[in-house]
């Protein structure tokens, strides 16, 4: 039986203390040893953050990419074998910012991989600035008389984008959280897990005591995960109540069942057949 310290790295966090990203990471622990996971199946990607350090964190196989790419290299990762549970992990920065465009699509696509996403609704790394999370009207050091411009969504955008699976999660309950991660990995689908994680460095609004002042989850009122309209409506709620939890569920054909390039499993494990280089050559 997997326990905690199974995926324990020998590299420790250099996160400030306090930092959110510890229950995030903390949890995902928690979450894989419930699930019996081995360290050798999984694979963490990461973009670019305080938090895409996570994968030197945790054990199992890992990769720190480019900035804003950790969404797109996993989907690769989980094309070539798609035997291995994928875990893709980012900021706000990094996944509503920069890297937009392979969230979109990979919501849409609706491979089997999990998304966590640390959200602290500021650029930690860069120290301080405007991200695609933070309020209107907030002071940053990128805007030093409020920010003017709408925040993202991210739980309305995944929706609207097709995801089988949205969750929202929060760093100051890490119990709930792991079962959040232990719903979304078990998933068959994109599943996005958006978390607040508070960065107590920097953003000095949105707070561990802001959040417990307002979150309550969804599973205390019996939402119904599979009713899309419903889920739509609880996205917007935002101010004196924030919701927790499963906002939406609901299997559909993953990408890697439908290809049919890996009708005969996955790449990693066909055998290697080397291309005749006539071939190439009659299309010279």
């Amino acid at each position: 039986m997997a326990e905690t310290v199974t995926f324990k790295s020998d590299v420790k966090p250099d996160w400030c203390p306090g930092c959110g990203d510890y229950g995030v990471l903390s949890a995902l622990e928690k979450a894989c040893a419930d699930l019996h996971l081995d360290p050798k199946d999984i694979m963490v990607v990461s973009g670019i953050g305080c938090s895409s350090n996570l994968p030197g964190f945790f054990r199992s196989y890992g990769m720190h990419t480019l900035h804003g790419r950790g969404v797109a290299v996993a989907n690769g990762v989980k094309l070539g074998n798609h035997d291995l549970t994928v875990i893709a992990v980012g900021g706000d920065g990094d996944g509503y910012g920069i890297g937009v465009g392979h969230f979109i699509h990979s919501l849409r696509r609706n491979l089997d991989i999990t998304y966590i996403v640390m959200d602290n609704q500021i650029y930690g790394l860069t120290t301080g600035q405007t991200s695609p999370t933070t309020e209107m009207s907030v002071k940053t050091k990128s805007a030093p008389e409020g920010n003017i411009e709408q925040p993202v969504n991210p739980i309305a955008l995944a929706l609207a984008g097709g995801a089988s699976f949205v969750a929202r999660g929060f760093s100051g309950e890490p119990a709930q959280l792991a079962e959040l991660y232990k719903k979304a990995i078990t998933h068959k689908g994109f599943a996005l897990v958006d978390v607040f994680s508070p960065c107590v460095t920097f953003n000095k609004i949105n707070t561990y005591p802001w959040f417990k002042e307002r979150v309550y989850k969804l599973e205390d009122e019996k939402h119904d995960v599979t009713n899309f309209e419903t889920a739509m409506k609880k996205v917007q709620e935002w101010g004196p109540r924030i919701p927790l939890g499963v906002f939406y569920a609901k299997e559909r054909p993953t990408y890697e069942t439908m290809e049919p390039a890996l009708r005969n499993g996955p790449l990693a494990k066909q055998p290697f057949k080397p291309l005749d280089p006539a071939i190439l050559l009659e299309f010279v």
